[in-house]
C-alpha cells in the first residue's frame, strides 16, 4: 500500500512539474486547463460501449441515413478547415517539413497553427459519434478493438499534444491525417445515400492503403528528426513512432482479414478501416447456427 501511495504522490508531483513547461498560450482554451474533461468524456465513451448494446439488444436498429449524411459531410468540412489552416499557417510561418521546433510566441501564424491543432483535437472527440452510430444501428461487429483503440487514444493523446507541443512538427501528422479524413468522411457521406451511389464507390480499400502509408511516413519523419537531432521534444517523437507501429500492425491485420483472406466474398467486407461510422451494410451474423433476423430499422 505504501508503494502505491508513493507512486501516486510521485505522479502528482511530476504532473505539477510538467505544467511548468506546458504551453501558456492554450491553458485558458476550452478543455485545456485540466485533463479531467477529456478523461471524463473518454470514460463515458467506454461506458457507452457497454451500455449501448444492452439498450439496443431488444430494439430495432435506427437507420439514421439523413443523420449520417449531415454528420459525414460536416466532418468533411471540419477536416478540410483544419488541413487548410495548417497548410496556410505553416507556409506563412516558413515551416520546414523536415525539422521544425515549437515556437511558443504569440506570433499570429503560430497561434493560427496552435488553434488549428486544437480543432484537430476537438475533432477526435466528435469522432466518438462514429461508435454511437454503429451501436444505434446495431452494427456491433464494426466496433472492433482497432475502432475503440483508435478513437479513445487519439482524443487523449492529442490533449497531451496540444497542452505541451501545439506547433512545430506537430502540424505534420495532423495535416496529413485531416486530409485523409476529408476523403474518408467524403466516402462515408456518399455511401450513406444508399446502393445507387455505393456501387460507384470502388475506391474503398485504397483509403486503408493510404492510411497505412501515412503511418510509415510518420515513423520515417519522426526517425529522421531524432537522427538529425532536431530540437523538437524527443519524447513526442518516440511516442509517435511507438503509436504508429501499433496502427501499422492493427491496420495490416484488418486489411488482410478484409481484402486478402476472403477477396471474393463481398458480404465479408466491413468498414473501410475498422474505425468508420457504419455507412455500409454489415454482413449477416451467425448465432448458434442460425441467421439473425433483420428487423426493420427506425428512421431518423
Amino acid at each position: 500500500m505504501e508503494t502505491v501511495i508513493h507512486f501516486m504522490n510521485d505522479s502528482v508531483e511530476f504532473y505539477k512539474w510538467s505544467l511548468t513547461i506546458a504551453d501558456k498560450r492554450v491553458e485558458e482554451w476550452p478543455m485545456m486547463s485540466s485533463p479531467l474533461p477529456t478523461l471524463g468524456i473518454s470514460v463515458l465513451y467506454l461506458l457507452f460501449l457497454w451500455v449501448g448494446p444492452l439498450y439496443m439488444q431488444n430494439r430495432e436498429p435506427f437507420q439514421l441515413r439523413k443523420t449520417l449524411i449531415v454528420y459525414n459531410f460536416s466532418m468533411v468540412l471540419l477536416n478540410f478547415y483544419i488541413c487548410k489552416e495548417l497548410l496556410l499557417g505553416s507556409r506563412a510561418a516558413g515551416y520546414s517539413y523536415l525539422c521544425q521546433p515549437v515556437n511558443y510566441s504569440n506570433d499570429v501564424n503560430e497561434v493560427r497553427i496552435a488553434s488549428a491543432l486544437w480543432w484537430y483535437y476537438i475533432s477526435k472527440g466528435v469522432e466518438f459519434l462514429d461508435t454511437v452510430f454503429f451501436i444505434m444501428r446495431k452494427k456491433f461487429n464494426q466496433v472492433s478493438f482497432l475502432h475503440v483503440y483508435h478513437h479513445c487514444t487519439m482524443f487523449i493523446l492529442w490533449w497531451i499534444g496540444i497542452k505541451w507541443v501545439p506547433g512545430g512538427q506537430s502540424f505534420f501528422g495532423a495535416t496529413i491525417n485531416s486530409g485523409i479524413h476529408v476523403l474518408m468522411y467524403g466516402y462515408y457521406g456518399l455511401a450513406a445515400f444508399g446502393p445507387k451511389i455505393q456501387k460507384y464507390l470502388w475506391w474503398k480499400k485504397y483509403l486503408t492503403i493510404i492510411q497505412m502509408i501515412q503511418f510509415h511516413v510518420t515513423i520515417g519523419h519522426a526517425a529522421h528528426s531524432l537522427y538529425t537531432g532536431c530540437p523538437f521534444p524527443a519524447w513526442m517523437q518516440w511516442a509517435l513512432i511507438g503509436y504508429a507501429v501499433t496502427f501499422i500492425i492493427l491496420f495490416a491485420n484488418f486489411y488482410y482479414q478484409t481484402y486478402r483472406r476472403q477477396p471474393r466474398l463481398k458480404s465479408a467486407k466491413s468498414a473501410v478501416n475498422g474505425i468508420s461510422n457504419g455507412t455500409n451494410k454489415a454482413p449477416v451474423v451467425m448465432e448458434n447456427g442460425t441467421k439473425q433476423k433483420k428487423g426493420k430499422g427506425k428512421h431518423d
